[in-house]
């Protein structure tokens, strides 16, 4: 079976576990996901069977959005609610100062990730060698926040929602909230991703490869048994003979190509979409 759909994953379960439940519904053996999710997350996951794992590098898969509930005081060091150490007890903070604090997210934003995470050291997981007790720097990485939102302000409960590039941090971004309200410490109680790029959760409906594609539909003029049968195909039967990478409908099946220097590329041939 070769399919992509949107998948939910609740929180209290690895990715990969739910995969596995997965590829038991749908009785296969070849499944993957974009985008892990952490076990205490909650969303969306996109999942292809077959032959569809192969294109999640070509789908539009960005921004995502994410709702996440900021617990104000609470110490841990994976910055989420796994490993609470300590809550400080603190004052209430005014509507105003929690949307001002967290409106000021937006733009381009330089902070380190959680030393929790899948950054690898060395070879290393970077959630490994904390576990180990290890000391450790990460690197600052960037991301953009195009969009925050105050959700619901419960004290010390902050829900806010972040729609933001891929490979964001929200528990890094909850933490910087609670710094600037003045706080030192700040973890996630709840994290649910909403949405990935145009995907949302829908039962699990298959998706509609045509429409789900990041990259622009060309039109191969040549003689159609070369597209069918993989054949070398020439940059003058080409509609757009512009560098970039093209999807090419082949009925049944799609194909996805890479134009640089007037020479043709297979990325991927003879995707079955029915």
């Amino acid at each position: 079976m070769n399919r992509l759909f949107v998948a939910y994953k609740p929180s209290g379960i690895g990715s990969n576990l739910f995969l596995s439940k997965l590829k038991r519904k749908y009785q296969t053996k070849k499944a993957g996901f974009s985008g892990t999710l952490d076990p205490f997350a909650k969303g969306v996951l996109l999942i292809g069977l077959g032959s569809h794992t192969k294109l999640f590098r070509f789908l539009n898969k960005a921004p995502k959005t994410y709702r996440a509930t900021l617990w104000l005081g609470a110490k841990s060091d994976s910055l989420d609610i796994e490993m609470i150490e300590d809550v400080e007890i603190l004052k209430e903070y005014s509507l105003e100062d929690i949307e001002r604090v967290i409106k000021s997210l937006e733009g381009e934003l330089e902070y380190e990730p959680p030393i929790f995470s899948a950054k690898q050291i060395n070879g290393r997981r970077a959630y490994d060698l904390a576990r180990e007790g290890k000391e450790f720097t990460l690197n600052k990485i960037h991301s953009n926040i195009f969009e925050t939102k105050l959700i619901h302000y419960c004290h010390p409960f902050v829900t806010f929602e972040a729609t933001v590039s891929e490979g964001t941090y929200i528990r890094s971004l909850g933490l910087i909230i609670a710094n600037k309200l003045g706080v030192k410490y700040g973890s996630l109680s709840a994290l649910e991703r909403l949405r990935e790029g145009q995907f949302r959760y829908n039962d699990e409906k298959f998706l509609d490869i045509k429409k789900s594609l990041n990259i622009p539909q060309n039109n191969y003029l040549g003689n159609s048994e070369n597209l069918k049968f993989g054949r070398v195909l020439a940059i003058e039967d080409l509609e757009n003979k512009n560098d970039g990478q093209y999807w090419l409908d082949n009925g049944e099946n799609i194909s996805i190509i890479s134009v640089e220097d007037n020479q043709i590329k297979y990325e991927l041939g003879r995707i079955n979409i029915c």
